[in-house]
């Protein structure tokens, strides 16, 4: 089990809460934990546990704490669904970059270990953006809507990212991971994998999108690409 910390924006705004789990010995790395729009609800939570149950320092940001600190938000029920919608509406990406920038820097400073990022939905678009603009170690990518939307920021990338993507998403159309994959084609740097038949949140860790074979399949890969990029 984690607890939280606070940590400090980058622009002196205002401090944010970060939910911290760490090995019982010292941490191979650090992750930082990019969230859904559902807050650090008890999904987030229990990746992060489970990440430093491998033995990595995990940290996993409130996005959305300029808006509303400290929201968890059940995406199986209809109201708090329509409430996270708004969170997101409401967020600044650009700002959301610079708070996944304060989280690396922290968990560097704390860990003195490389430092990965991985999101889910719209934490799957800001891991892009980390990936583009932060010196994030390396970053993997679940299901990023509106990822094809930025892809002029895709010479950013410096170092390895990771990217799932749904086979049967509703809010990521074919023919936008087309294009994703059409602009990576030949970059080593970086790796896509499709997962046929699932939808959006596949790999959530708790609730009823979960698909227990793509999401294991997905994890695996995830797991075996920061083994590699973060030693």
């Amino acid at each position: 089990m984690g607890s939280m910390i606070s940590v400090e924006a980058l622009d002196h705004s205002g401090s944010f809460n970060v939910y911290r789990a760490t090995p019982a010995d010292e941490a191979k790395a650090a992750i930082v934990v990019v969230q859904e729009i559902f807050g650090i609800n008890p999904g987030i939570r229990a990746k992060v546990d489970s990440w430093a149950a491998k033995g990595y320092a995990v940290y996993a940001l409130d996005l959305f704490w300029r808006d509303k600190p400290g929201i968890q938000l059940d995406p199986d029920i209809p109201d708090q669904l329509q409430e996270a919608f708004g969170f997101y509406q409401r967020f600044d990406r650009d700002k959301g970059v610079a708070d996944i920038e304060a989280t690396i820097r922290a968990a560097r400073a704390e860990t003195e270990k490389k430092v990965g990022v991985t999101g889910y939905c719209l934490g799957g678009l800001m891991t892009y953006l980390a990936a583009t603009r932060t010196d994030a170690d390396a970053s993997a990518a679940y299901y990023g809507a509106g990822i094809d939307g930025f892809l002029s920021e895709a010479h950013g990338i410096a170092r390895p990212l990771l990217m799932h993507f749904a086979g049967k998403d509703h809010f990521i159309p074919t023919e936008a991971i087309t294009k994703i994959e059409d602009a990576f084609k030949g970059n080593e740097r970086v790796e896509i994998h499709t997962y046929p038949g699932v939808d959006h949140g596949f790999a959530t860790q708790t609730g009823k999108r979960r698909v227990e074979d793509a999401a294991n399949l997905a994890d695996g890969r995830t797991e075996a690409f920061f083994a590699k990029h973060l030693a």
